[in-house]
């Protein structure tokens, strides 16, 4: 499997494409990076150094691939952080380019937006690009539940309203939405849900709830369940899978009281988690 991964980097830590393209390969699949953004380090230090990209600085990339030819081999786009809507329409150029060379080829967009306590963290005009462009396009989509709630203009707050929310998305385009942190008035205090929903059909999985806040937890959960959904078709065996993925890396991470996830000290977690969790139709 060739994925071709579009979002941000960093030089330390594990964030962007530094959380998600280690990930995919330990998972046995070729990945084609391509960095929205090079930072020394995610913005949740206050204080970092770097630059970032304008979108014909990732066409001219994607024109180099191309020039291999090689797209017709790409089995699916995966992208996160844009940086700006100009980013965005040059992933989404991007997207089109290998749907022309493989029809058959997955877009798997992580809309990401903002967070629940801290709100709207991005460049003004990427969430109306998200909402307008980018989600229509693509098969996949990973959002938390402040993003679910932005881009279906409703809320999350019961499980029956979450569902109507990820219903309201899919009928602006992707065929599969997972909502990858989810609290509702169902869910006990000391767990999290993960929610996806895909024909009609939804499925929930609960973990309990860490004592951890780290970056780039969204990254790789975004990675993995796209791996195990192309390979597998089915949203729930991919759910399971990256749940019990995430599961692991995150209790790796707060066992050794780590601010960065541990993405390589807990490689195995990608292969062969420690402990797994029902998946269960709701």
């Amino acid at each position: 499997m060739n994925i071709l991964s579009i979002q941000s980097h960093v030089a330390y830590g594990h964030v962007g494409n530094a959380s998600a393209v280690f990930p995919m390969q330990r998972l046995g699949v070729e990945v084609w990076p391509i960095h929205t953004v090079q930072f020394s380090n995610h913005t949740g230090y206050g204080a970092w150094r770097g630059r970032v990209y304008d979108g014909p600085s990732i066409g001219e990339l994607v024109e180099g691939i191309a020039e291999r030819g090689v797209l017709g081999s790409c089995d699916g786009v995966l992208s996160g952080y844009m940086g700006s809507a100009e980013i965005g329409a040059a992933i989404c150029g991007a997207v089109a380019r290998v749907r022309e060379a493989n029809p058959n080829a997955l877009y798997c967009c992580d809309p990401v937006i903002g967070d629940v306590g801290r709100g709207v963290f991005v460049r003004p005009g990427v969430p109306e690009f998200m909402r307008d462009e980018a989600v229509p396009r693509a098969d996949i989509i990973t959002p938390n539940q402040f993003e679910l709630d932005f881009l279906s203009g409703q809320p999350s707050d019961t499980l029956a309203a979450a569902k109507r929310a990820v219903a309201a998305v899919q009928a602006r385009g992707p065929r599969v939405v997972l909502v990858t942190s989810l609290h509702t008035a169902e869910t006990p205090s000391d767990a999290i849900d993960l929610l996806v929903g895909e024909a009609g059909e939804f499925w929930r999985l609960r973990t309990p709830r860490l004592a951890i806040s780290v970056n780039g937890a969204g990254d790789a959960s975004a990675a993995l369940f796209f791996v195990h959904y192309a390979r597998t078709r089915s949203a729930a065996e991919a759910l399971g899978a990256m749940a019990a993925s995430i599961f692991g890396l995150l209790r790796r991470t707060e066992a050794a009281g780590s601010r960065e996830i541990l993405t390589v000290e807990a490689q195995d977690e990608f292969v062969a988690p420690g402990r797994v969790f029902p998946v269960e139709a709701v």
